[in-house]
């Protein structure tokens, strides 16, 4: 696959810092210079076009510059964050011929597998570089999307805004491949993660001057709890961009209310379809517009469907989403206001309370707004009456774990919630509502 636009940035750049990682600092002709051994190092160990490749690592330079050669050389790149734990399982369903671990140096393991699936043998045949993304979902085998990277990488021809930004989102995360894209066409500073804690976080905007943070609602909220942000220096920051997840409004409204001068920017994409251009319509409102080249969407009773050029080919293990003219539904419930849209959760997501629906991010919204609560989880249990009832796991400031204060958190909750959408049961709890990768567990 041609990358030119990029590797020509890295050359003319070659004396800027390009990324951070563990406190040292890579200029763009580090990165350049990476490649060429990331270059000798496929030629070495035998890898082809058309070849499928895993990645396990983390962002740095060294699987940067792995993740270009292997573009450039049109293999098949399957990226895997070192947290995935069934990891054999994305070897056999991504049909992995090649695994590269990419830490301090690189280390390569060899399987002896013929492709099969005949929509990787199209991709191969065509002669494309691809890539393959699975879901995140913390139930059942994950989804592999199997995408041609030519569709994807086509919006970074366009030399993008230049800006310095933290690499929050995973390894093999669409929207963390859309952010190092977007930097290494750009010619902008990236940092990278050790942990994602407030602390570094914060530490990290602080030191290298971070003007972008893109992140996930629930580490937000994590770091409004952590109050580091009074702590740190963070007068660099210009946007803090925050999507995977919906986000409380009383979140959105608090973040705004510490960084006011800083655009809060919702953003908005799936493994399937690409990262996709969002409009907010202001740094308070949860209501955005989506859109952008090749893109469009439509509303269906009330569920958001989308068709894109940069969506995937299909899935390499399960039926194809697609309708027969290419829509994708995307199971998001939404409102639509003006041109705008405000998504209230997925189908999947739903409390069934007597037929009423009732999306759990809009009672823990409610329960964030109270005083003395620090995080919440709100999903469903089987009621004989109802058919399901509404059940709230809380985490509280010291001090508020008793029986006293629960009962004036169900009184508020009777005075701002409908009937159906009160939490039948409150439950104290001092344990983490999020996963490995930040988003609330469901």
């Amino acid at each position: 696959m041609n990358i030119d636009y990029i590797l020509d940035g890295l050359k003319e750049r070659a004396d800027e810092c390009a990324i951070v990682s563990d406190g040292k600092e890579y200029s763009f002709g580090d990165i350049n210079y990476k490649y060429n051994e990331a270059v000798s190092f496929i030629d070495r160990a035998g890898i082809q076009s058309g070849n499928i490749v895993a990645i396990v690592a983390e962002f740095s330079p060294l699987s940067i510059a792995m993740m270009l050669a292997l573009i450039e050389r049109n293999t098949i790149l399957v990226p895997i964050s070192f947290v995935v734990k069934n990891i054999d399982d994305y070897f056999r369903i991504s049909q992995a011929q090649f695994v590269i671990y990419a830490e301090n140096d690189y280390r390569i393991e060899k399987i002896n597998r013929a492709i099969e699936h005949p929509m990787l043998l199209d991709l191969i045949k065509s002669n494309a570089a691809g890539i393959i993304f699975f879901s995140s979902g913390t139930t059942g085998e994950p989804k592999a999307a199997l995408h041609n990277l030519e569709h994807l990488m086509k919006k970074f021809m366009t030399q993008g805004r230049k800006i310095s930004m933290l690499t929050f989102l995973l390894f093999d995360h669409e929207g963390g491949f859309n952010t190092i894209m977007h930097a290494l066409s750009s010619g902008s500073m990236i940092a990278t993660l050790h942990e994602r804690s407030p602390e570094e976080v914060c530490n990290i905007i602080e030191k290298y001057k971070i003007e972008l943070l893109p992140t996930s609602p629930t580490f937000l909220n994590m770091l409004i709890i952590s109050r580091l942000y009074e702590k740190y220096d963070m007068s660099s920051l210009r946007i803090i961009s925050y999507g995977t997840e919906p986000m409380p409004e009383t979140t959105l409204k608090r973040l705004h209310k510490i960084f006011p001068d800083v655009k809060l920017k919702q953003t908005y994409g799936l493994s399937e379809l690409g990262v996709m251009s969002t409009k907010s319509e202001n740094s308070e409102s949860l209501w955005i517009k989506i859109g952008g080249d090749g893109f469009e969407m439509k509303i269906v009773d009330g569920l958001l469907y989308i068709r894109t050029q940069s969506a995937m080919l299909g899935y390499l293990n399960a039926p194809s989403p697609f309708d027969e003219e290419g829509w994708f539904n995307t199971k998001d419930r939404v409102e639509e206001k003006d041109g705008y849209i405000r998504i209230l959760g997925r189908t999947t997501d739903l409390i069934n309370v007597g037929g009423n629906k009732v999306y759990p991010n809009e009672v823990e919204s409610v329960l964030l707004s109270f005083d003395g609560v620090k995080d919440a989880h709100v999903y469903g249990e089987a009621n004989p009456i109802t058919g399901m009832s509404v059940v709230a796991d809380v985490s509280v400031d010291d001090g508020n774990n008793n029986r006293e204060f629960i009962k004036k958190l169900r009184r508020f909750c009777g005075e701002t919630l409908e009937s159906f959408k009160r939490p039948t049961a409150i439950r104290l709890k001092n344990e983490n509502f999020s996963s490995q990768r930040f988003k609330k567990i469901r």
